[in-house]
């Protein structure tokens, strides 16, 4: 399943090996990511090198069940390898990505996104249906996966993962591993109070950092404005050509986002963040007052330090598919030992 090239300063680095460039056999086998979203499923089947075969989005309901979910995804990936000519035979396991904190033993902790999934074990529920192995975590864990196997974080022992879209959520990785806590609710930066008599968030505190640092709120304003319902794509389209008013949300936003990450640089002072989700299409036009902000709000400002010691902010390489692919690098990683994160 593994070939590995010579070493080389950009391989993916597991504990106790030097850095290698490793490639995966494509032929080894099969994967399948879906990312549990608010009123969809959205699927892909990848081979093990990453590559893409087929993908799907399945329409659900607001409060759609588990058993629901998993009897459509039965069906999905059997209509997948079917029109693609896959071998069943050759699918390696399943990952499921959440959104929302998700225990080391497979149960979403917190569904405030998709409230009937709270308390359920993923294991459980998608195991006996799909009769494969099922690996389970929450997104942003998945997307910091997908940038550590394939992405901006290649040959990086060290990161944060901040992600930006309708939700604000984030990912901590150090010596190569994933930080989970001993919940698994680690790096849940959008629940952040930056305000304790501010707005009640959907977890059920007030003020918390993705009330103001994610695009939810801002798309509803800027739709009232413009007189129809806008969205993230359109933001972007809007501010590269220059409108003012989309120009000005991600500002507005960018800058709250900013005073959240300078908090979490002053924590943990990495030497690298790394900016997912979707808004982070926009790339300069949100990183730029993105880093102004960040620079005013951390305590060690790069002008006080050596380049070398800079924390660098960069946009994603995986950013659309994050989740996806993270869920399929959450199958190999249990699959190939060579490709140990933790």
């Amino acid at each position: 399943m593994v070939i590995e090239a010579p070493t080389s300063r950009d391989g993916i680095r597991g504990i106790g090996r030097p850095a290698a460039a490793v490639t995966l056999n494509p032929t080894a086998g099969t994967c399948v990511g879906i990312h549990l979203a608010l009123q969809q499923i959205r699927l892909i089947v990848a081979d093990v090198s990453h590559s893409v075969i087929a993908e799907q989005n399945i329409p659900m309901a607001l409060d759609y069940q588990p058993q629901q979910a998993a009897q459509a995804v039965k069906s999905a990936i059997a209509q997948s390898y079917r029109e693609n000519g896959l071998p069943m035979a050759g699918l390696l396991g399943v990952g499921v990505s959440v959104s929302g904190p998700v225990s080391r033993d497979g149960v979403v902790l917190r569904a405030s996104m998709v409230p009937t999934w709270a308390g359920v074990n993923i294991r459980d529920v998608f195991g006996p249906v799909l009769e494969q192995p099922i690996f389970a975590d929450n997104e942003s864990n998945c997307a910091a996966i997908a940038e550590l196997m394939w992405g901006a974080a290649v040959g990086q022992d060290d990161f944060v993962l901040f992600k930006i879209d309708l939700g604000v959520g984030g990912a901590i990785v150090q010596h190569g591993r994933l930080v989970t806590g001993v919940a698994g609710g680690a790096g849940e930066f959008g629940h952040i109070s930056i305000d304790p008599g501010g707005d009640l968030c959907r977890c059920g505190n007030r003020g918390c950092l993705e009330l103001y640092a994610s695009f939810a709120r801002p798309l509803e304003q800027i739709s009232r404005v413009v007189g129809r319902q806008v969205t993230m794509d359109d933001v972007i389209a809007m501010a590269e050509q220059g409108d003012v008013r989309a120009l000005r949300m991600i500002e507005d936003t960018a800058e709250i986002a900013g005073r959240g990450l300078g908090l979490i640089g002053s924590v943990l002072n990495p030497p690298l963040i790394i900016i997912g989700g979707h808004m982070a299409l926009a790339g300069d036009i949100l990183l730029t007052p993105l880093i102004a902000s960040y620079e005013r709000h951390t305590l060690i400002k790069s002008r006080d330090v050596a380049p070398a010691l800079r924390t660098r902010i960069i946009v994603g390489r995986h950013t659309e598919n994050d989740a996806l692919l993270g869920a399929v690098g959450l199958v190999l990683r249990h699959q190939t030992k060579e490709l140990s994160l933790g």
